[in-house]
């Protein structure tokens, strides 16, 4: 009807119904609409920019089927005006678009292409990082694969070495063992060929008690110092050829047995000697006639030493199976020096009418053998005071 007020109020009244719609399709089909409108009106100016919106909108979601189906409407609505520089101008930019789009389309696809490289060369760079990366796992494996086989090059060594040490070892102790057995055979062979020797000089002794008693005793002195200390070599090689045999282990009271023990050695003590004995009565597992021996000697020395005061023998328990025998005495002493010598053997050398010395490396083998250890309290400095550790 071209009536430009009523045309204009019906593209008013579309304008609100597509914004309130929020649709962008009904959007799209106004700009058709206004364009429609424009150019029927000749109104171009806005025509156009109505229409290049359009164009705007497709070109940006690169949807260029519409674009070419825009031109198409345009052309169709200026055939319907017989609008014919409209026409031109339409046909024009259509052609314009033809070639363009063309462009557009090799941009994209070249595009396209650029981020198809872009994206495998991320992909190779990426296949480069974790080549490099599992080549230092393999450079890494390597060197403690490296580090490995030394060390079991270095291990192998080590236990080539220790075999051959270990059978240089055998040997020496098998040849250790041939010499101590062939030692204590010698030793016995010497006892044995000195017993009948000492018997036949104390029976020539005995004639000599109505002529020389004093020089008789001093000789009988020195046979009984040798027959003693020919048992205690024959005693000590056996002990240190056995310490790997323990003695066979019985229950018995403690007390009781420490009692008989003091009265052995009660004509042994000085009268102005107390001799004193803090034993509980409780029961314990051990050799009694090995423990006797040792507690004998250290009783017997301390009487011999002590000229007055007191001797003292206590018993302490100091865990479930641990127990210790104590023997104190008031004499002399030991200078600290000494004190760890007197335990080993043939340490000093004296007369043996004043004894051998070869009592206490006697009783510290046994204890050994007992499973215990005898040591002397190098605190202590009133006397002597010697420990007796067992395991019971």
């Amino acid at each position: 009807l071209r009536n430009t007020a009523q045309a204009q109020l019906q593209l008013n009244m579309l304008d609100n119904l597509a914004e309130e719609s929020g649709n962008p399709e009904l959007t799209e089909e106004l700009l058709y609409t206004k364009t429609d409108y424009f150019y029927i009106f000749e109104q171009k100016k806005e025509g156009d920019a109505a229409f290049n919106k359009l164009i705007s909108q497709y070109r940006e979601k690169k949807e260029y089927g519409k674009i070419d189906e825009c031109y198409q409407n345009l052309i169709a609505i200026a055939r319907k005006a017989n609008n014919i520089s409209l026409l031109e101008q339409t046909y024009e930019k259509y052609m314009v678009w033809t070639d363009s789009v063309k462009m557009l389309t090799a941009e994209d696809k070249l595009g396209a292409l650029q981020q198809k490289y872009d994206s495998s060369l991320q992909t190779i760079q990426e296949k480069e990082d974790q080549l490099s990366a599992k080549q230092y796992i393999i450079a890494g494996l390597c060197t403690l694969a490296a580090i490995l086989i030394a060390a079991l090059a270095f291990l192998a060594f080590l236990v080539i070495r220790f075999i051959l040490l270990n059978r240089k070892l055998k040997k020496i102790i098998q040849t250790i063992t041939e010499h101590s057995e062939q030692q204590t055979g010698f030793i016995q062979s010497i006892s044995a060929q000195m017993e009948p020797t000492l018997d036949e000089m104390s029976k020539s002794v005995a004639g000599l008690q109505i002529t020389a008693p004093r020089q008789a005793k001093a000789i009988q002195a020195r046979i009984d110092a040798l027959k003693q200390f020919g048992n205690h070599i024959q005693e000590l090689s056996l002990l240190e050829n056995s310490l790997l045999e323990t003695y066979e282990a019985q229950s018995f009271n403690v007390s009781s047995f420490c009692e008989k023990v003091m009265e052995q050695v009660k004509e042994d003590v000085r009268p102005d000697v107390e001799v004193t004995a803090d034993i509980p009565k409780i029961e314990i597992k051990t050799n009694a006639e090995q423990l006797q021996r040792i507690l004998l000697h250290l009783l017997r020395n301390a009487a011999i030493y002590t000229t007055s005061g007191k001797i003292k023998l206590e018993f302490k328990k100091k865990g479930a199976h641990i127990c210790q025998f104590i023997v104190t005495d008031s004499g002399p002493g030991i200078p600290v020096e000494k004190q760890m010598a007197i335990f080993k053997p043939f340490t000093e050398i004296k007369d043996l009418t004043d004894g051998d010395g070869l009592g206490l490396p006697i009783c510290s083998l046994i204890a050994s053998k007992m499973n215990g250890t005898l040591s002397i309290d190098p605190e202590y400095k009133k006397g002597s005071r010697f420990i007796l550790v067992l395991q019971v």
